[in-house]
């Protein structure tokens, strides 16, 4: 799989693998076992880039927790050496609601609690999770450079960061990339494009498939798990497919003239439209882990993803799942 350069010089596959969703936000939590080895499948066929989260815990059938970093931790045992893992701190779930917390304290004891169930001694990169109004910029910086000198993280990122956060906190510890929401449907983060490349700053782009309305698998009276996200989420309402039509269409007819999927071409068009984007899709099914791997080989042109761009800046498409609202801790 082609491989990309996120900052300075973590290197990093151009599809990464999205694990939030074998414990969290898509109903009961994925057999261990069968995770585990979606995972070392993921390894097999290339995968170097592997995104957790110490907030992405969730239910087994058993009514056990699961939590996705000691299923990560586990299943990469054997290939630490060859992979990149990335996790987050800084917030906490209440229901469907985000809680932040990124005080000093609680970073310092959270990156611990994630080497151990990581079973690691570094983790490669270390993003905040999302934005805590209540600690300054400067102050998070801080610490992951106290981070960093220790070897506890080789690099650090801010997920769902704005271009006024990301200059603060770049100032006092370079950051390695953001994470934020990107997808055909969600562009509103482009704006940061021009900061990014003044920074030397890398994208990675979570939810690239629109929690998966892209990849052309669901249609009308689609239902979903009891406890699955998508049960609610706009673009899984049934009038939202008649609003999608010409969205659908258009990915469909491209990825039937390059002989590919609606959700590679979908992932293609970001990774080929600037090298420091590195899209991150999630899935349960090997199947799908392989194709999305696939869609690191599929060429567009500037001219190509520039049509794709022009028809998206006209085209009628319903709302978007955009994130978890957020309290204050």
């Amino acid at each position: 799989m082609k491989k990309r350069i996120l900052g300075k010089d973590l290197e990093v596959t151009a599809v990464g693998l999205g694990c939030m969703g074998f414990t969290h936000a898509y109903g009961t939590a994925v057999d261990e076992t069968e995770a585990a080895k979606a995972i070392a499948d993921a390894v097999e066929m290339g995968y170097t880039f592997f995104d957790t989260a110490e907030c992405y815990i969730g239910q087994r059938a058993d009514g056990t927790t699961a939590y996705n970093e000691d299923l990560v931790g586990e299943a990469l045992k054997p290939y630490r050496n060859q992979v990149k893992i990335a996790t987050k701190f800084g917030v906490r779930h209440d229901g469907r609601m985000l809680v932040m917390d990124s005080k000093p304290e609680t970073i310092r004891k959270s990156i611990d609690e994630s080497l151990r169930k990581l079973q690691t001694d570094h983790v490669d990169l270390y993003y905040q999770h999302r934005i805590d109004p209540q600690v300054p910029a400067e102050e998070v910086a801080g610490v992951m450079a106290e981070l960093i000198q220790a070897g506890k993280i080789l690099h650090w990122g801010i997920s769902e960061v704005t271009e006024e956060y990301l200059r603060k906190a770049h100032a006092v510890c370079p950051v390695t990339c953001v994470q934020n929401r990107y997808s055909m449907m969600a562009r509103w983060h482009e704006k940061l494009f021009p900061t990014l490349e003044e920074l030397n700053v890398g994208y990675v782009a979570f939810s690239p498939l629109a929690n998966g309305i892209l990849t052309g698998a669901f249609g009308k009276g689609s239902k979903f798990a009891e406890g699955d996200y998508r049960n609610t989420m706009p673009q899984y309402q049934d009038e939202a497919y008649e609003a999608n039509r010409e969205l659908l269409e258009l990915v469909e007819g491209m990825a039937a003239e390059k002989q590919a999927t609606p959700a590679q071409i979908s992932l293609a068009w970001m990774i080929n439209k600037k090298p420091y984007i590195v899209s991150i899709p999630g899935s349960r099914k090997v199947e799908r882990i392989r194709e999305n791997a696939e869609a690191g080989e599929i060429v567009l042109t500037q001219e190509e993803v520039g049509m794709i761009d022009e028809k998206l800046n006209h085209m009628q498409m319903s709302e978007v799942f955009g994130g978890s609202g957020a309290k204050k801790a």
